[in-house]
Protein backbone atom coordinates (compact mmCIF):
# COMPACT_ATOMS: atom_id res chain seq x y z
CA UNK A 1 0.00 0.00 0.00
CA UNK A 2 0.97 3.89 -0.42
CA UNK A 3 2.47 5.78 1.91
CA UNK A 4 0.70 8.75 0.36
CA UNK A 5 -2.70 8.88 -0.92
CA UNK A 6 -2.62 11.85 -3.21
CA UNK A 7 -3.20 15.63 -1.88
CA UNK A 8 -5.89 17.03 -0.03
CA UNK A 9 -7.49 20.71 0.12
CA UNK A 10 -6.92 22.47 3.79
CA UNK A 11 -10.36 24.22 3.53
CA UNK A 12 -12.63 21.98 1.30
CA UNK A 13 -11.46 17.96 2.27
CA UNK A 14 -11.52 17.53 -1.63
CA UNK A 15 -8.52 15.05 -2.64
CA UNK A 16 -6.66 15.44 -5.58
CA UNK A 17 -3.81 12.90 -7.26
CA UNK A 18 -0.34 13.02 -6.53
CA UNK A 19 0.91 15.39 -8.89
CA UNK A 20 3.03 19.21 -8.93
CA UNK A 21 0.02 21.08 -8.16
CA UNK A 22 -0.66 23.28 -4.86
CA UNK A 23 -4.05 24.73 -4.63
CA UNK A 24 -7.63 23.07 -4.91
CA UNK A 25 -9.37 24.17 -7.86
CA UNK A 26 -12.59 24.95 -5.97
CA UNK A 27 -11.48 27.08 -3.05
CA UNK A 28 -7.85 27.91 -4.23
CA UNK A 29 -6.54 26.46 -0.97
CA UNK A 30 -2.90 24.98 0.02
CA UNK A 31 -2.98 21.50 -0.70
CA UNK A 32 -1.37 19.14 1.65
CA UNK A 33 -0.41 15.45 1.96
CA UNK A 34 -3.13 13.48 2.15
CA UNK A 35 -0.79 10.65 4.40
CA UNK A 36 -1.98 6.81 4.97
CA UNK A 37 -0.52 6.50 8.65
CA UNK A 38 -1.22 3.32 9.28
CA UNK A 39 1.02 2.19 6.48
CA UNK A 40 3.57 4.68 7.30
CA UNK A 41 3.62 3.61 11.08
CA UNK A 42 4.65 -0.13 9.40
CA UNK A 43 7.45 0.69 8.13
CA UNK A 44 8.69 4.52 9.07
CA UNK A 45 9.76 5.01 12.83
CA UNK A 46 12.07 7.59 14.53
CA UNK A 47 14.99 6.09 14.74
CA UNK A 48 14.82 4.75 10.78
CA UNK A 49 14.32 9.04 10.05
CA UNK A 50 17.40 9.93 12.68
CA UNK A 51 19.52 7.30 10.72
CA UNK A 52 18.89 9.09 7.03
CA UNK A 53 21.62 10.98 5.76
CA UNK A 54 22.26 14.42 7.30
CA UNK A 55 20.19 16.31 4.99
CA UNK A 56 16.38 17.02 3.97
CA UNK A 57 16.75 13.67 1.95
CA UNK A 58 16.12 11.90 5.18
CA UNK A 59 12.71 12.68 5.50
CA UNK A 60 12.13 11.13 1.81
CA UNK A 61 9.43 8.42 2.74
CA UNK A 62 7.17 11.33 3.39
CA UNK A 63 7.85 13.23 0.93
CA UNK A 64 4.94 13.34 -2.40
CA UNK A 65 8.31 12.06 -5.12
CA UNK A 66 7.77 9.25 -7.80
CA UNK A 67 11.42 8.22 -7.62
CA UNK A 68 14.70 9.54 -6.47
CA UNK A 69 15.34 13.44 -5.47
CA UNK A 70 17.51 14.68 -8.03
CA UNK A 71 19.27 17.86 -6.23
CA UNK A 72 23.06 19.11 -5.76
CA UNK A 73 25.67 18.09 -3.20
CA UNK A 74 24.89 19.27 0.02
CA UNK A 75 21.03 20.08 0.20
CA UNK A 76 20.12 20.74 3.66
CA UNK A 77 21.24 20.87 7.14
CA UNK A 78 23.56 23.78 6.22
CA UNK A 79 24.16 25.84 9.16
CA UNK A 80 23.12 29.34 9.72
CA UNK A 81 26.34 32.12 10.20
CA UNK A 82 26.06 34.86 11.84
CA UNK A 83 27.28 37.91 9.98
CA UNK A 84 28.76 40.31 12.64
CA UNK A 85 30.68 42.84 10.42
CA UNK A 86 27.52 43.48 8.02
CA UNK A 87 25.00 43.45 11.09
CA UNK A 88 27.96 46.48 11.96
CA UNK A 89 28.00 48.03 8.62
CA UNK A 90 23.44 47.92 7.71
CA UNK A 91 23.23 49.22 11.97
CA UNK A 92 21.65 45.74 12.12
CA UNK A 93 20.71 43.81 15.47
CA UNK A 94 21.32 40.62 13.74
CA UNK A 95 21.67 39.15 10.70
CA UNK A 96 22.06 35.28 9.90
CA UNK A 97 23.12 34.10 6.32
CA UNK A 98 22.44 30.44 5.39
CA UNK A 99 25.10 28.44 4.28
Amino acid sequence: MEKILGLKCRETGRKYEKKPIHVCEMSFAPLEVDYNYEEIKKTISRKSIENGPLSMWRYADLLPLDGEPVTGLNTGFTPLIRAKNLEEALGAKEIYIKD
